[in-house]
């Protein structure tokens, strides 16, 4: 099983990337094949909104998102770990998020020509951190996620979210946390084969 997970935050072996690899453990003991990307490591330029791929379902600038988009289609299950800035995923994720609108528009296309098979296995899970408590700190990057995925031609399959993670190295303290998100990554591809 092909899994893609890509890392939206900037920070190098920061919090994120520690429960993301936790997830990543569980997900390889469950049989799946991870390709790590760093989103930060690319070019992703943002979405202009130009309309260049409402008829052709391809995006008509040419960065490193190009490369992306082949292996989207080909995955089976797609993993996004970012941390919450301000309420929201970092920017680096929201660039690759938006830039899937050309997936979206290849899979309305597709829809239109009959081409479209909905695949109810095809799964994405939304993995992080967040600095404060606050009740709502995690609604806004799952409904960008949620949507996110859809465009990709993946369904909503989870989540492993942290509160209350901020300092560079606190993720590794919480070993009884890294051990569910573990389990939560083994569940994730254990869950959706059946």
């Amino acid at each position: 099983m092909q899994v893609l997970a890509f890392i939206g935050s900037p920070r190098k072996k920061g919090n994120t990337e520690t429960l993301l690899e936790a997830v990543r453990r569980g997900v390889v003991r469950a049989g799946g094949q991870v390709e790590t990307i760093r989103l930060c490591e690319l070019k992703i330029n943002p979405c202009t909104g130009c309309g260049g791929c409402d008829r052709t379902g391809v995006c008509v600038q040419e960065d490193d998102m190009t490369q992306l988009y082949g292996k989207i289609i080909a995955a089976d299950r797609v993993v996004v770990a970012s941390p919450i800035y301000f309420y929201g995923i970092t920017a680096q994720a929201k660039a690759f998020v938006d830039r899937c609108q050309a997936l979206w528009c290849r899979k309305y296309l597709l829809t239109q020509h009959g081409e479209w098979r909905d695949d109810p296995q095809r799964r994405g899970f939304f993995v992080s951190v967040a600095g404060t408590k606050g009740a709502r700190v995690f609604d806004g990057a799952i409904l960008t996620l949620k949507y996110g995925f859809d465009a990709m031609g993946f369904h909503y399959g989870g989540d492993f979210l942290v509160k209350r993670i901020d300092s560079l190295g606190d993720m590794a303290k919480h070993p009884d946390t890294l051990a569910e998100a573990e389990e939560a990554g083994f569940q994730f591809i254990k869950k959706s084969e059946k």
